[in-house]
């Protein structure tokens, strides 16, 4: 560690001590802008032996404990580091040079398990449905989904899954480790928006080495320094994807696709179903051959549309276009099925009473029939005519007196038209 690194460090300590109250918001707005003060902070936390490590762990868990958003924040983007060194140094038996490093990290658990008012907290997730669509998927892409009783009615409703309460620690132990450690990634994940990109950068290079490390993995990678395998859970390894998944749309393309390259590794030989089944589906969700450079910044995550109404097509069966076809069948001509191919002959109507309603007697009944009858199919044949009979003249007058003999005898005594 240089002599500058080691007089910024020393600095950034003695100026937060003597730093009036009034004037801790504005300290806290302009810290996440020193870069060279956070480079500084990375290399004291990579050498466990520094003698900066101890009063800048006081430090950066004060500022957790502060109450102001942003200071919770510089301290969180340096955990990804801090798990990797309490990990390394655990993993070669050193325990003592990592008591600093512990104590921040069961701090930092211990606050975060409590709400203000020390009540244990229980965290609830929602597990989104697959029959609406998200940010994620579209349910036309899913395919056909049958819609059984059983889905009916599990539609709508929305799985909640909670965690905690959780126990307070007052060390970490090979049994609890990674359960304090996965719930500390998990507070990290939630904050991965307000990360820095040198943080995004130290997630995906820590949990490559977590996870080749005293594998043959590890001659591939050249890492150094720790040879020793180092155990991990499933649990853990899915916070680690979830980070991962992350940084691929934020500007560290190429050290993520590692990581989780080096992820998969280790949970095939682990044969965990969890990081295998998380870590295949978002590497066949990765766009090919695209986003190869990690320096272009944000990037963001191409999904599906649900359409809009102005791109339905017009053949789809709405509300409106059933309407419109009912309005079409009653718009057509009652009447226009009742012509006949020979000579267009129409078939009467035939009615028993009179225009205002009054029943008549059957010979009046049957004298009106016949004479209404025959002037409508007068009028009918009439129009229908040949225009090259017309001409002729007597064929036409005797077609029309069969016609109205033949009306005359079927009608008989009743009023009743015989066929």
């Amino acid at each position: 560690m240089l002599a500058v690194d080691t007089g910024v460090v020393e600095e950034w300590l003695s100026e937060f001590k003597t730093l009036p109250e009034a004037s801790i918001s504005s300290y806290a707005t302009n810290l996440k802008d020193k870069s060279a003060l956070i480079s500084s902070l990375y290399k004291v936390i990579q050498e466990p032996q520094s003698e900066l490590l101890e009063p800048v762990c006081h430090q950066l868990f004060e500022f957790y404990r502060s109450g102001e958003e942003q200071l919770l924040r510089f301290t969180l983007q340096f955990l990804p580091e801090l798990m990797w060194c309490y990990l390394a140094v655990s993993a070669s038996r050193d325990l003592q040079s990592s008591g600093c490093i512990e104590a921040l990290l069961l701090g930092v658990y211990n606050l975060e398990i409590v709400d203000k008012e020390g009540h244990s907290k229980v965290l609830s997730f929602t597990i989104p449905s697959l029959s609406k669509p998200s940010v994620y998927h579209e349910p036309s892409s899913i395919g056909s989904m049958a819609l059984t009783e059983g889905a009916l009615s599990q539609h709508g409703l929305s799985r909640v899954v909670y965690s905690g309460p959780h126990p307070q620690r007052e060390m970490l132990t090979a049994q609890n480790r990674f359960e304090v450690l996965t719930f500390l990634l998990l507070c990290y994940n939630a904050a991965l928006s307000y990360m820095p990109a040198v943080s995004l950068q130290s997630l995906c290079q820590i949990c490559s080495r977590i996870c080749v490390c005293g594998y043959p993995r590890q001659q591939v990678r050249k890492y150094k320094g720790v040879n020793s395998r180092i155990p991990v859970s499933s649990e853990f390894m899915v916070q680690m994807l979830t980070g991962i998944y992350y940084a691929f749309y934020n500007g560290e393309w190429d050290l993520a696709r590692k990581a989780m390259d080096d992820i998969l590794y280790r949970a095939q030989l682990e044969l965990y179903p969890e990081p295998l089944l998380v870590a295949n589906a978002i590497k066949a969700s990765l766009p090919q051959g695209a986003m190869k450079s990690s320096k272009e910044g944000t990037r963001c995550i191409q999904v599906e549309i649900t359409p809009t109404s102005s791109r339905i097509s017009r053949n789809a069966v709405t509300s409106m276009s059933i309407r419109g076809h009912r309005w079409k069948r009653h718009e057509q001509p009652e009447n226009g099925n009742d012509a006949t191919e020979l000579g267009n002959f129409i078939i009467p109507e035939i009615s028993v009473t009179s225009v205002a309603g009054e029943r008549t007697g059957n010979g009046e009944k049957s004298r009106a029939l016949a004479e209404n009858d025959v002037q409508h199919l007068q009028g009918v044949q009439e129009t229908a005519t040949d225009p090259r009979t017309d001409s002729k003249g007597m064929p036409e007058i005797r077609r029309q007196k069969s016609v109205r003999k033949m009306m005359e005898d079927g009608i008989n005594s009743s009023g009743r038209v015989q066929f």
